[in-house]
């Protein structure tokens, strides 16, 4: 295990292996791979270089895969790797494949395994980890409302020995992007699962911002991913406009909400990058690769002696316009020159 300190920086290998999760419905990945060696004329104003010395272990939770989910992961692995230079990291994966029990297992069988510390992705994740109460730091990654979730109390002041970073999109965002597009949609469907309290806290932000506007809204909601489908065909003959939050479950059924959305030809505005990959209309995305580093960096802060309590947590600002040129041709929508200077598009993911 790795010993804060102020010493010089060491390099060493790291190496990449892969195994199954054996006995459980989840996947899991053990990965490694080579710190560069720190020069000694090297930039040391870089708040994020890691003084530490030793090998750590780091692992790695997550509920369910996406491609947000993994741009996430794959953005605090690379970073860690790269910046911690004090000796070997490994890095422990396991993925519950949207299966609650588990998830609370691999979460016990982590605290248990002698990590140093662990990151956690999304909000189930994080508080099933949370709620064990060990004295391992966990680094959450992307959790929209961490005191609503319950996995600390005070932004500026972590406790429960949990920090990270939140993806909370302000609402009002999302919505003045659509009145831009699609200035014709007056009636909002929200399409969410209401076992992600991330989900449930943003679109309650999201009926309030509507009912102040004097615009109207209908709701779905779902518990897993086979109700999906049904759950958005039961909005697309009442609204103009589907809003999808935060919300793992939906996220991984998105080409299914897309294909109700486009044969009805109404646009679903996401609240991230991989949901418009996906066919969503557009949304106001925060880089999910960039959020994955942002953690990994509080991570060496720890790591270089810094107390839990000291690293905030941190919102990360969304401002990146993406459109799906795909689904913008299917509802032909066409854009301003402003638009079309402004916004990223995306053609569907293969």
């Amino acid at each position: 295990m790795a010993k804060r300190g102020t010493a010089a920086a060491m390099a060493a290998a790291m190496a990449l292996t892969m195994a199954g999760c054996g006995g459980s419905n989840a996947a899991e990945t053990t990965a490694a791979a080579d710190s560069e060696a720190a020069s000694e004329n090297g930039d040391t104003s870089e708040a994020a270089a890691s003084e530490a010395k030793g090998d750590i272990k780091v692992g790695v939770i997550q509920m369910i895969d996406n491609g947000a989910f993994a741009d996430m992961r794959d953005g605090f692995s690379e970073e860690l790797t790269e910046k911690y230079t004090g000796g070997k990291v490994d890095i422990v994966y396991k993925n519950a494949q949207g299966d609650a029990a588990a998830l609370n297992t691999i979460c016990q069988e982590m605290a248990d395994s002698g990590v140093d510390l662990i990151a956690t992705i999304a909000t189930p994740a994080t508080q099933a980890m949370v709620n064990l109460e060990t004295d391992i730091p966990v680094f959450f990654i992307a959790v929209s409302n961490p005191v609503g979730a319950g996995v600390i109390t005070d932004m500026e002041k972590p406790d429960k020995n949990a920090t990270g970073t939140s993806n909370a999109i302000p609402v009002e965002d999302i919505f003045a992007l659509s009145d831009k597009l699609t200035p014709d949609c007056k009636t909002y469907g929200m399409l969410y699962n209401t076992s992600e309290i991330n989900s449930v806290s943003t679109v309650e932000n999201a009926k309030k911002y509507l009912d102040d506007q004097g615009l109207s809204y209908k709701e779905a909601v779902v518990t897993n991913s086979s109700e999906v489908q049904q759950a958005a065909q039961s909005l697309a003959g009442e609204v103009d406009a589907i809003f999808v939050p935060n919300d793992s479950v939906i996220q991984s059924a998105m080409p299914m909400v897309t294909e109700v959305a486009r044969d009805a030809k109404i646009p679903v505005y996401g609240s991230s990058a991989v949901m418009v990959d996906s066919g969503a209309f557009a949304t106001i995305a925060i880089s999910d690769t960039e959020i994955g580093a942002q953690t990994a960096d509080m991570a060496l802060e720890y790591l270089n002696g810094t107390a839990m309590e000291d690293i905030a947590t941190v919102v990360v600002p969304a401002s990146n316009m993406v459109i799906n040129q795909d689904t913008a041709d299917a509802l032909e929508i066409t854009f301003s020159d402003e638009v079309q200077n402004e916004a990223t598009f995306v053609k569907d993911a293969e």
